[in-house]
């Protein structure tokens, strides 16, 4: 059986992100036919290893304060024990932090190393880093940014393949990273269309659910489900909601996801006047998720920049329309004006497509069987997982 090892900083049990997401549901479907070992780090309590869907979880010590630094010391730990990893083939997921390429090409030559870029970072650090608050915090993470971007792209350039989710980030590595373009796979994400679907929910499981969101019934519900980090863009629903709420005062913001940015955009909501129409949830169990997509009206992804964006394909295959901005690998996964709209990084658009379609139910609705109908035609993780494969036993014939 194929053996592969899979570096991520953070461990996919413990995260719900969309690299964390890819990597258990990849695993899951190729159980059988690869033997594959994830190396992360030391996060969220996370100290032993541990199975699931046949994929064995490895603890290698991290910090857990903020990525970069957890991720250069994440690096720090698998370029020391490099060679005391045995497997046929190595992927890493923008594990860049300290010299993983270098490392990796003296230790470990003759194995075929994969990296895979969901969201190219010297892109990411062009649209989103730039305009971030100067407080000694984000100072460091810019430092540890470029960082890690000069890493990345040493990484692309020693890497046997590298696999990447959209035609965007494509075109972003070659012109970013003067990368071969014969070199990259675009491999989008996928979506489990079995378990993100339209649900019957009883009245009371609604009820439950709703009371978890802190939804009233009769609010219209705005989800935003990823990471609290700069370039998801929330100062810009929070913009956006302050002039919606002028016009539709029942109107609820439930953010579902973690990140540094909670505190500071808690603040920002308040001192705009409009920290009533927020719920910031954190995380929340798997099994809930989709069930709150259900409960929402509309999903909204405001990113800057993003290589793809699994909550869109997460909610269209729940029968949501969308809304996000036209960047990255976005207009890739969303059809404008069939399954959700699509918008310039504006708050006044962001408002104005917000008004359309939480005033509209008719056209929630038809947007909703669109996108359903789309992703499962188009978004699946056993495509995914098919084209990984297909990918690792090119890598490893190349040796």
């Amino acid at each position: 059986m194929l053996k592969v090892a899979v570096f991520n900083t953070q461990p996919p049990h413990l995260y719900h992100g969309g690299v964390e997401r890819r990597i258990l549901e990849v695993g899951k479907r190729l159980n059988g036919r690869v033997f594959i070992t994830v190396y992360s780090g030391t996060k969220s309590g996370f100290k032993r290893a541990v199975r699931t869907h046949g994929i064995i979880i490895a603890p290698c010590f991290s910090t857990d304060m903020f990525f970069p630094i957890d991720n250069w010391f994440f690096n720090k730990t698998i370029t020391g024990k490099l060679n005391k990893i045995e497997a046929d083939v190595y992927e890493t997921h923008t594990a860049s932090g300290h010299g993983i390429a270098k490392a990796f090409q003296k230790k470990m030559g003759a194995k075929p190393l994969i990296l895979t870029i969901h969201g190219v970072l010297a892109d990411e650090f062009q649209k989103a880093f730039k305009g971030t608050p100067g407080t000694l915090r984000m100072k460091l993470s810019k430092l540890f940014m470029l960082h890690l971007i000069k890493q990345e792209e040493e990484t692309a350039k020693k890497a046997t393949l590298i696999v990447t989710v959209s035609i965007y980030s494509l075109l972003k590595i070659v012109q970013l990273y003067h990368i071969d373009k014969d070199k990259i796979r675009v491999i989008p994400n996928g979506v489990d269309v079995e378990r993100f679907k339209p649900l019957n929910l009883s009245g009371e499981e609604m009820n439950d659910v709703k009371k978890r969101m802190g939804l009233r019934d009769d609010e219209k519900c705005i989800l935003y489900v990823g990471n609290l980090i700069p370039r998801k863009g929330l100062h810009l629903l929070i913009d956006a909601v302050k002039h919606v709420s002028k016009e539709m005062k029942e109107v609820k913001v439930v953010i579902v996801g973690r990140g540094p940015l909670k505190n500071s955009l808690i603040k920002y909501a308040g001192d705009k006047g409009v920290i009533k129409h927020f719920n910031f949830l954190g995380s929340v169990e798997d099994e809930i998720l989709p069930k709150i997509y259900n409960c929402s009206d509309i999903v909204v992804l405001p990113s800057l920049q993003e290589g793809q964006g699994i909550s869109l394909l997460e909610a269209q295959a729940s029968g949501k329309p969308v809304i996000a901005c036209k960047v990255g690998g976005i207009p890739e996964i969303v059809q404008h004006e069939r399954t959700g709209i699509l918008i310039e990084p504006n708050h006044l658009e962001l408002a104005r497509a917000i008004e359309k379609l939480l005033s509209d139910e008719h056209l929630r609705e038809k947007m909703g069987e669109n996108g359903r109908k789309f992703v499962c035609e188009k978004f699946t993780w056993e495509k995914c997982a098919q084209k990984m494969f297909d990918t690792y036993m090119e890598a490893l014939n190349m040796h």
